[in-house]
């Protein structure tokens, strides 16, 4: 407690000197004592451990997301489309032994032809099959003969249902004779364009339309053959080539 003075007969209080101030204490919160601060992050050591897990987690994570999707891509590739390459002779002079076609399998798809109505056979279709006395092998032929009709072979020339067949894609002709026969339904019946030299319907009878893996679709290999396969049409005349040669003369012609 101050102390009291008393001047002229007034009394004041007399204030305390320095050395009269109480000294700092050392406890911790009282007035003018620092409160201690304590480092709450973690050390090194804490911190990079689930860092690294992290980066870990989301580099295993992104590669099998990666492969997932290219196996999807491939299966869902593999349902519609197909390479095959031809073998022998049978086609020439529309396909030849060593060219590269992609297969359209869409086209002969149970669930396209039998639910949505859609593809399925066409007469002039070059089809890759499974011949039913060869399983596990597979052939390239066209489609002549569509179920219900009556093919027959004589003097070189096709004939379905009495009447001669056009063919444009112009096939090699035939020195051989065929009767009469009917194509059961779900059933086709297939034969070369080098007739001469093709192992097809008329060796060993109608296909089934079940043994159809797809229609050929486009040529890629050899370059010059690159192009689309006509069922109406020579395929040299379909190609890339052809195109190009046809069209260069119209612009030379054009600027003359």
């Amino acid at each position: 407690m101050p102390e009291t003075e008393y001047l002229n007969g007034t009394e004041s209080e007399k204030e305390p000197a320095d050395h009269d101030l109480p000294e700092p204490s050392d406890t911790p919160g009282a007035e003018g004592t620092p409160l201690p601060v304590f480092d709450e992050s973690p050390s090194p050591d804490t911190a990079e451990a689930p860092s690294a897990w992290k980066t870990t987690w989301a580099v295993v994570r992104e590669i099998g997301e990666t492969i997932l999707l290219t196996l999807i891509i491939f299966l869902l590739i593999q349902t519609v489309i197909r390479n095959f390459r031809v073998v022998g002779t049978s086609m020439v002079d529309n396909l030849h032994d060593g060219q590269y076609l992609i297969i359209d399998k869409l086209s002969y798809n149970p669930f396209v032809t039998n639910v949505l109505g859609m593809g399925g056979p066409k007469r002039g279709d070059v089809i890759v099959f499974e011949p039913p006395h060869r399983p596990g092998e597979d052939y390239v032929k066209r489609i002549i003969g569509l179920p219900g009709e009556t093919v027959e072979i004589k003097n070189g020339r096709v004939y379905i249902n009495g009447v001669p067949l056009n063919e444009p894609f112009n096939p090699r002709p035939t020195s051989y004779t065929m009767p009469p026969r009917v194509v059961p339904e779900g059933m086709v019946f297939v034969l070369g364009d080098n007739r001469n030299n093709s192992n097809d319907s008329h060796n060993w009878g109608p296909l089934p339309i079940e043994n159809i893996v797809g229609r050929a679709w486009i040529s890629y290999w050899p370059p010059d053959q690159w192009g689309l396969i006509p069922r109406d049409a020579p395929t040299e005349q379909a190609t890339l080539k052809h195109f190009l040669s046809e069209l260069v003369p119209s612009a030379n012609a054009g600027n003359e």
